[in-house]
């Protein structure tokens, strides 16, 4: 049976293995040690880290009662060193690129793996290279890359085009390519999976994702099969994987020449992950459906207002999506354990929060002024 209380449940000792404290670790224990057993990890592989994974996995207290679940919990995954899930995989990617002696790494990117891919290669002494579409990337996501040195380059193109240019320049030069389409950034993702059991006790009954490069769903799924191979869970569940309507090819089952939303970091026409994120649905008896853009602003609103959680929009499409399966019937949760990805940290895309909340209100610094603007007189 599960323990309701993650942090208690975090505590069992799992058979043959130490009890997980329920505190961090993250300086003393690092992602790629602490899950090496399940990882590809040599002794030749640097441990590298930036304090990586141990994110929360936070309660709901308004969004649960409205889907009437069992419990609702969110995997807050903006709480890794740059901000998004990109970390986990990006930091077992680049030790195995530094295992395999490689000197520079190039990545396609709508913002977070560009970021990620930066700040490692900062990390591990080594060059980046960033290939971004101009005009479709939130600007603190490109600050970041550019802070941590990485060489950025925009091209008169979407993110399709900046990946197949990247895999043609990763074939052809010495650098080693660190989207997800190598296998390493798939590997290390999956530990979200492993967090997740650990933290519940099991898995849990439903898994509710964003959908983009479809790497991250294919990910979980991964994680949560080798799991409970390994005996450290009795169930796998159900994946639910959201795309946003304007970019939805794999709801539409054709690519997306011209993706469109507001949710930047899934604003994908063709995955690289396409087949794998099939696949993680199918065999898990999920779905992989889409929602709007305003369904997902709406989200993204309700998680800041009603939650105390500020993500950026591509990680409220999970959110929006299981409102609408449940707002439409198709997803009962009563009695269920529904556990969603917030992929990504709101500060990601600051400018988008400002339009949506409106300016602030601006008065005389005195009482009678400050109890006016409050309409307190």
């Amino acid at each position: 049976m599960r323990d309701a209380d993650p942090q208690q449940a975090a505590l069992r000792i799992r058979a043959g293995r130490s009890p997980l404290p329920a505190v961090s670790l993250k300086a003393d224990v690092p992602l790629l040690d602490r899950y090496r057993e399940f990882l590809p990890i040599t002794d030749a592989t640097p441990l590298i880290t930036l304090g990586e994974g141990n994110t929360p996995l936070v309660r709901s207290t308004a969004i649960e009662h409205e889907l009437r679940a069992g419990a609702l919990y969110f995997k807050v995954e903006g709480a890794n060193p740059t901000g998004s899930f990109k970390d986990r995989g990006m930091v077992l990617t680049i030790a195995k690129a530094l295992e395999q002696g490689s000197r520079a790494v190039i990545c396609a990117s709508t913002g977070n793996t560009s970021a990620s891919a930066a700040a490692y290669a900062a990390r591990a002494g080594i060059t980046a290279i960033v290939i971004v579409p101009d005009g479709y990337v939130a600007l603190g996501k490109l600050a970041q890359a550019m802070i941590y040195g990485a060489r950025v380059l925009m091209i008169r193109g979407n993110f399709d085009d900046a990946l197949a240019l990247v895999r043609t320049l990763g074939e052809e030069n010495p650098v080693t390519v660190v989207n997800s389409v190598n296998p390493y950034r798939l590997e290390g993702q999956k530990s979200g999976a492993f967090e997740i059991c650990d933290a519940l006790g099991d898995a849990p009954d439903y898994l509710a994702i964003p959908v983009g490069n479809a790497g991250n769903i294919s990910a979980y799924w991964a994680g949560f099969v080798q799991y409970r191979a390994a005996g450290n869970a009795t169930q796998t569940p159900r994946m639910l994987g959201f795309q946003a309507a304007g970019a939805a090819p794999i709801v539409r089952n054709e690519v997306v020449p011209n993706p469109e939303t507001v949710a930047t970091a899934i604003r994908i026409g063709n995955p690289a992950s396409w087949h794998l994120a099939v696949r993680a649905r199918d065999e898990s008896g999920g779905r992989i459906d889409s929602v709007g853009d305003d369904e997902i602003l709406d989200a993204y609103q309700m998680l800041a207002q009603r939650e105390g959680l500020f993500v950026e929009p591509a990680s409220a499409a999970a959110v929006a999506g299981v409102r609408k399966l449940v707002r439409t019937r198709q997803l009962d949760l009563a009695g269920r354990t529904l556990v969603c990805v917030l992929t990504g940290n709101g500060l990601k895309d600051p400018d988008r929060a400002v339009m949506l909340s409106g300016d602030a209100a601006r008065v005389d610094p005195d009482i009678v002024a400050i109890e006016r603007a409050l309409g307190w007189v």
